[in-house]
C-alpha cells in the first residue's frame, strides 16, 4: 500500500494542485493551504472561494471568490490580485498563454491581457466557464445553447457554436483541434474547430463533474459513471463512431474525480466512497492507492514527476499519496 500524508480542512476542497513540487489545496472557505512541513494559510477570499484552477502557463493557482476578485498564488505562497470587479461572484477562472487570465461573472466573460488591459465580452446568457486554446490568444466560453469562440486581443464578434441545452464546463483538446463542453444533462458535447462538426458523448448515469486529458492528449478521461470513461481523440474525427475505454469499474459506486498521470498512460480514479485507484490504460491493471474515506473525492492532481498524487474531498479530507512509498 502506498504511503499517505493525510490532512483535514474545515470545508469542501475545491482544487488540489502542485506548485514548485509541493501540494496546495484551495478550500471553499476562501483559503489556500500549504500543509506540508507545517501549515501555511493564504487568505485569498475572505467571503468564500467559488473557483480555482491551475494555470499551466504561469505555473500558479488562480482563484475567484464571492468578493469579485481574481487572485494568483505562487509556489512561495505569495498572493497577488489579478483583477477586481466589485461585489460580483467569480464563477470560473482560467490561465492562458502570455500571462493572459480569463474569468467569468454573470453574463460577462473577462480577459486580462498580459499587458494589463481588461477586456469584457458580454453574452446574452450566463457564462458558465472559460478556457484558452493551447496556441495563440484564443478563448472559448460555455453558455446556454452552446459555446462561443473569440480572440480577446481583437474587437471581432465571437463565433457561435450552437447545441441546445446548458453547457457548464469547457476545454480545448491539447492539440487545439477540438472544443469540448460538459452539459447539465448527463453528457459531453464537442465540436471539431476546423469545420464545426458535432461530437455527442452520452450514456452517463450521472453528471460529469471532473475530466482530465491523458499525457499525449489521446484520451479524455471523465467521471459520471461507475467506471472512468475515456473517450479517444487520436484520430481526425475524435471520438465519433468509437467506443470509449472503461477503467476501474466498481459496481454501483460512482467515479467522482479523475487525474491522468503526467507521463504514463495511467489514470488515478477517485470514487464516491473516498477510494482511489490507479489504473493502466493498456491492460486495466489496478493498484489501490486509498481504501476510502468519509466523503466523495472531489479533486486530484499529480506532481510533475508523477510520483505524488494530491487529493481533496467534499468534507475537507485531503492528502498526498506517495505511489512509490
Amino acid at each position: 500500500m502506498p504511503s499517505i500524508a493525510a490532512y483535514e480542512f474545515s470545508d469542501f476542497v475545491e482544487t488540489a494542485v502542485f506548485l514548485k513540487d509541493q501540494p496546495v489545496f484551495a478550500v471553499a472557505d476562501g483559503t489556500v493551504r500549504f500543509p506540508a512541513g507545517g501549515e501555511r494559510v493564504v487568505e485569498a477570499h475572505p467571503g468564500g472561494l467559488l473557483s480555482a484552477r491551475y494555470d499551466p502557463y504561469g505555473r500558479r493557482l488562480l482563484t475567484g471568490g464571492e468578493d469579485g476578485r481574481v487572485v494568483s498564488v505562487d509556489g512561495g505562497g505569495a498572493a497577488r490580485e489579478i483583477a477586481s470587479i466589485g461585489r460580483k461572484w467569480i464563477a470560473s477562472v482560467a490561465g492562458g498563454p502570455r500571462d493572459t487570465v480569463g474569468f467569468a461573472s454573470g453574463k460577462t466573460a473577462y480577459v486580462r491581457l498580459g499587458g494589463g488591459a481588461l477586456k469584457e465580452i458580454r453574452h446574452e446568457r450566463t457564462v458558465e466557464d472559460i478556457a484558452f486554446a493551447p496556441k495563440g490568444i484564443r478563448a472559448a466560453t460555455a453558455r446556454y445553447d452552446g459555446a462561443s469562440l473569440f480572440f480577446p486581443a481583437t474587437d471581432a464578434a465571437p463565433a457561435a457554436l450552437e447545441w441546445k441545452g446548458a453547457h457548464l464546463g469547457i476545454d480545448f483538446s491539447p492539440d487545439g483541434r477540438f472544443l469540448i463542453t460538459v452539459m447539465q444533462e448527463n453528457a459531453l458535447h464537442g465540436w471539431r474547430i476546423d469545420d464545426g462538426k458535432h461530437m455527442k458523448m452520452t450514456g452517463y448515469p450521472a453528471k460529469v463533474k471532473d475530466w482530465s486529458w491523458s499525457a499525449k492528449g489521446k484520451f479524455l478521461a471523465t467521471s459520471g459513471a461507475p467506471a472512468a470513461i475515456l473517450w479517444p481523440f487520436s484520430g481526425k474525427d475524435g471520438p465519433m463512431g468509437k467506443a470509449p475505454l472503461e477503467l476501474g469499474t466498481r459496481g454501483d459506486t460512482m467515479v467522482t474525480a479523475v487525474a491522468c498521470h503526467p507521463a504514463e498512460d495511467m489514470l488515478a480514479i477517485g470514487y464516491g466512497d473516498g477510494m482511489i485507484l490507479a489504473v493502466r490504460f493498456a491492460d486495466s491493471k489496478e493498484a489501490l492507492l486509498r481504501r476510502g474515506g468519509a466523503s466523495p473525492v472531489r479533486t486530484m492532481a499529480w506532481s510533475g514527476d508523477g510520483r505524488l498524487l494530491a487529493f481533496g474531498s467534499e468534507f475537507g479530507e485531503a492528502g498526498v499519496i506517495d505511489i512509490a512509498g
